[in-house]
């Protein structure tokens, strides 16, 4: 605790019920909290010990923790024992302040060239200020010659992501290489998982969420569950409450500060983290149930540069109209083809938000979660590249339910676009990093993958709408601006790239055996019209609502619906 801290009163009122006198404060360090929260027992205060005429401590530790410390019997009448669930909430309020403190500047402070708190670093707004001087003064002096070359620029970058693309789908066809079967570790030897469900708004998803999370093939003792909930979510809480969720998962309720991101919240739980492996999971998840065991077996005898093990996400309401579809096939493209191929090549891998275990030690060596990037996962999986470490893709799904109305999808997609313009921005401050730890093909992949996802979304209307104007028209401009060449490799670019994006989509789920979806891959071009919305939106918020989190709405669909009436219907009883 800082000099001159004052922690608020309802901490200080939950710290002192059940009979507990006031911690000592100066015994109690927030350097230690995750210590604490590993072992049970935290030091609580000094009482004196006339006989010896020394102080000894007096500790708050969990039942299922008494009897040591330190692998010496400890003093039994010196042990306040109190619930695991009970022991994280006091712990919890104890360090609250500086839990939020932690949680919401960490990595700005420890490594501030990693954050997404400024948009642009002060070389980026150099370079920018310098572009544009450079760009205004050429278009001024020579008009025509600049529009040529920023043609010529965007249509061999244009080319360019689609021969990576190319690329990576044919790295993609070899078989992966299969990790232990989950089996053949002994329950003993499991490591404890701490699972993070960060929650907000989402009441009547957690019946079915926790029913999943319930029900993961995992011994019961080494799963450490934690509700994040924000503490002006009533209607939330109380469904937690009435499931009796309190009474076996540990229930954060996280105070309300800016930013309001799912970062943020998920900081929190990783300083108070059991686990030696760290897994989010969102509201609507629906986990395979031997996933934490492959997860596990996957870390298995594997080098500490193995920091992260990326489960596969696809969606159980694939039919439910053609967005789903739509969507459907983009995340078996991502994740069943795209993904693996860039861990062939050690490439630096954009995460998934959700079911990426990480080992903990290693996430907080990093500086945890950015709260200010809203595409949190993905900047994540380039800073660990950054950092010399390597993720793999492990062949276990995790489902989840997909969009089914424009309005919501155009929200969810416009927040990862804001995020992977945040996170392109935040990795190219240093691109050295990236390049001396996975070469030019990790730097070219960020530029290619990454920023292609964004650029191609942006460049998509523009070229179908001078491709139009020159098919309808073909005024004298479009001859001048695109001479000879360049107009045919354009029209190269867009009707090859548009064949082979379909193609792939086509393609993307007969991994999975979905072959009724692959008729829709040829109706793609409407659907990146979508992206393309959702491109510019992104643009917007970008400079004007940066680090604004867009709520995505979920329980639309039907499947959503059953899964909460079958949660319910058979949920184990606390």
């Amino acid at each position: 605790m800082k000099p001159g801290h004052k922690p608020d009163a309802q901490a200080e009122n939950a710290l002192t019920q059940e009979g507990l006198k006031a911690p000592d404060r100066e015994l109690q360090e927030f350097g230690r909290v995750r210590a604490y929260a590993r072992r049970g027992r935290m030091p609580w205060r000094r009482i004196g010990e006339r006989r010896q005429e020394r102080l000894i401590n007096e500790a708050l530790v969990t039942r299922e923790a008494a009897g040591e410390a330190n692998g010496k019997p400890f003093p039994l009448h010196l042990n306040r024992f109190v619930r695991a669930g009970r022991f994280q909430r006091l712990l919890f309020s104890r360090f609250v302040d500086d839990l939020r403190d932690a949680a919401t500047f960490d990595l700005n402070r420890r490594h501030p060239r990693e954050s997404a708190r400024r948009l642009f670093s002060t070389g980026q707004q150099l370079a920018v200020a310098l572009t544009l001087v450079v760009l205004i003064t050429v278009s001024i002096q020579w008009p025509v010659a600049a529009l040529i070359s920023l043609n010529a620029f965007v249509t061999a970058y244009f080319i360019c992501v689609i021969g990576f693309r190319l690329y990576l789908l044919f790295l993609s066809r070899a078989p992966s290489k299969r990790a232990p079967a989950a089996a053949d570790t002994p329950d003993k030897d499991l490591p404890v998982i701490t699972i993070l469900l960060p929650l907000y708004n989402d009441a009547a998803l957690l019946p079915a969420l926790s029913h999943a999370v319930d029900n993961l093939d995992y011994p019961a003792a080494k799963k450490d569950v934690k509700l994040l909930l924000e503490e002006d979510d009533a209607a939330t809480i109380r469904e937690a409450e009435r499931l009796g969720l309190d009474k076996r998962y540990d229930v954060l309720r996280i105070p309300a500060s800016q930013p309001r991101t799912k970062p943020k919240a998920c900081n929190y739980g990783l300083h108070l983290a059991r686990g030696d492996l760290i897994v989010i999971y969102d509201a609507e998840d629906q986990p395979e149930t031997d996933q934490l065991r492959k997860a596990a077996a996957a870390f298995q005898g594997a080098d500490e540069s193995l920091a992260c093990a990326q489960a596969r996400l696809n969606y159980y309401n694939a039919r439910d109209n053609w967005l789903t579809r739509m969507f459907t096939l983009e995340y078996s493209l991502w994740f069943d083809w795209l993904l693996p191929a860039l861990q062939r090549l050690r490439a630096p891998i954009p995460l998934g938000g959700t079911s990426n275990f990480l080992r903990t030690d290693t996430l907080i060596k990093v500086g945890g979660w950015d709260p200010y990037n809203v595409t949190e996962d993905a900047d994540l999986g380039l800073r660990l590249a950054r950092f010399g470490y390597r993720t793999e893709i492990i062949d276990s799904t995790t489902y989840e339910e997909a969009n089914c109305r424009t309005d919501n999808w155009i929200r969810q997609r416009s927040r990862w676009m804001k995020g992977y313009i945040q996170t392109w921005l935040v990795h190219m401050r240093a691109p050295g990093a990236i390049l001396s730890h996975s070469g030019w093909t990790g730097l070219l992949s960020v530029q290619l993958f990454l920023a292609g996802n964004v650029f191609s979304a942006l460049v998509y209307p523009i070229l179908w709408t001078v491709f139009a104007i020159w098919l309808i028209a073909q005024p004298p401009v479009i001859s001048t601006l695109f001479p000879g060449p360049l107009l045919w490799l354009n029209m190269f670019a867009l009707v090859f790239g548009n064949l082979f994006f379909i193609l792939m989509m086509a393609a993307a789920p007969i991994k999975r055996g979905w072959y009724d979806l692959c008729v829709f891959g040829f109706t793609a071009p409407f659907y990146w019209l979508l992206t393309s919305a959702a491109g510019y939106k992104a643009v917007w918020q970008t400079f004007f609502r940066l680090h604004y989190w867009e709520k995505t709405d979920h329980m639309l669909s039907d499947a959503a619906r059953r899964k909460r009436k079958e949660a319910l219907e058979n949920m184990i009883k606390p």
